[in-house]
């Protein structure tokens, strides 16, 4: 069955990877999976047939046959629970894997969305120039926890994961604000990720979607 996802039309990034559906193209190439693209205004993002794969009116949405599904981790679990190249055999290191998918999207995405939210949405606001201190830090904490629990490690727990996927797609998100190069060992470990051919052809398909002209309305 043919898979399609959905993307942006335009992405606001520009092509650079920071959208949400080069997650799930990056886990489809590690999986050599073929698969298909349907591009979507924000206009119809907001409209019945697309609230109808994501009622919260985002991308990606990923469609398999009768199957539907949002949510950029649940997706990434579906094609790794389905497909090699994702999960370890062993039921143990596949359980950590799981473990890191979940620790990338909830205990690290969050302080460095908190922190993009500050820079791009609540820049012309007056509480900027103190909450921004308070943002970094808490982005640095964890950063720092992460740091010491890769340490000299080519990837978080043995081979490469889902777990490694959404954890360097979360990582590459700090990169504009500088942080990240605080961290030598995580934007070594960001630069391991953005090397794999899978990787390198998602951002590839990405990137030419941003750079194709808009079809005519």
């Amino acid at each position: 069955m043919t898979i399609t996802i959905t993307a942006f039309e335009r992405s606001p990034d520009g092509g650079k990877g920071l959208a949400r559906d080069t997650r799930v193209r990056w886990a489809l190439e590690e999986a050599g999976l073929p698969y298909q693209v349907r591009l979507v205004s924000f206009r119809a993002m907001k409209e019945a047939a697309h609230l109808a794969l994501n009622p919260f009116g985002q991308i990606p949405t990923y469609e398999e046959g009768e199957l539907a599904l949002f949510e950029t981790g649940a997706i990434v679990m579906h094609i790794a629970e389905r497909h090699p190249g994702l999960f370890p055999a062993d039921a143990n290191a596949r359980a950590r894997a799981i473990t890191w998918m979940f620790a990338a999207l909830n205990t690290v995405e969050l302080p460095i969305l908190e922190l993009v939210t500050v820079k791009l949405m609540e820049g012309d606001k007056p509480w900027k120039a103190e909450r921004m201190p308070l943002v970094e830090d808490r982005v640095r904490a964890r950063m720092n926890q992460l740091s010491a629990r890769l340490g000299d490690a080519e990837w978080l727990d043995g081979g490469f994961s889902a777990g490694d996927l959404l954890m360097v797609s979360v990582l590459l998100r700090l990169r504009p604000s500088g942080l990240l190069n605080e961290f030598p060992s995580l934007a070594a470990y960001v630069a391991r990720g953005e090397a794999r051919p899978a990787y390198q052809r998602a951002f590839a398909a990405q990137l030419a979607v941003n750079a194709a002209p808009l079809p005519a309305s």
